[in-house]
């Protein structure tokens, strides 16, 4: 039925307009329930739905954040292929960051790489698949941290200095401030 309201104009504006929300990512794997477990683990993310195709986790009020495709019979992807390099997960601070290590690392799952690039202290996980996942606390504020990459000590060394995360953990709970331990080398 037609009505008034119904053919009210509505010109859509010329700006080009950004996403509002990241709402999820989807891998595909011939791995699906290790692979499921994995990041429910690392995400301390809950089941929202699964039948023999795919699955959908969620870690916060959306509706998923992560899908997996079953797909018999898939194969890994060369290293030297192009491709996703990693996502990444920001933590609010690095107490939760390290708490959040600590936890893993009592499951087994420790990260392959941690580094502080100036801007993030990163933590560079592979799941089950070989995909790497990022978990990172920013340094600064928003501004802060886009201002960090202006400055000479990150277009030097863009990639960051590697640190010992048990070393990182030790010195936090002994009082270390926070600044100290977030400081780039």
């Amino acid at each position: 039925m037609d009505s008034h309201a119904d053919k009210i104009r509505r010109p859509l504006d010329s700006i080009p307009v950004s996403p509002s929300l990241f709402a999820h990512f989807v891998l595909r794997t011939a791995n699906r329930e290790p692979l499921q477990k994995w990041y429910q683990t690392v995400l301390n993310a809950r089941l929202v739905f699964t039948n023999e195709y795919i699955s959908f986790i969620t870690y916060d009020d959306e509706h998923h954040r992560v899908a997996f495709v079953q797909i018999p019979n898939l194969k890994k992807a060369p290293d030297d292929s192009w491709g996703l390099a990693h996502v990444a997960y920001s933590f609010a601070n690095l107490g939760q960051l390290l708490s959040t290590y600590r936890r893993l690392k009592g499951e087994g799952i420790v990260p392959v790489r941690t580094i502080n690039h100036g801007p993030t202290v990163s933590m560079y996980y592979k799941d089950p698949d070989g995909n790497q996942v990022e978990l990172q606390v920013d340094v600064f504020d928003k501004a802060g941290s886009a201002s960090y990459f202006h400055t000479e000590a990150f277009m030097s060394n863009p990639i960051g200095v590697l640190y010992d995360a048990d070393q990182m953990l030790s010195d936090y709970e002994a009082g270390v401030p926070e600044v100290d331990l977030l400081r780039r080398p």
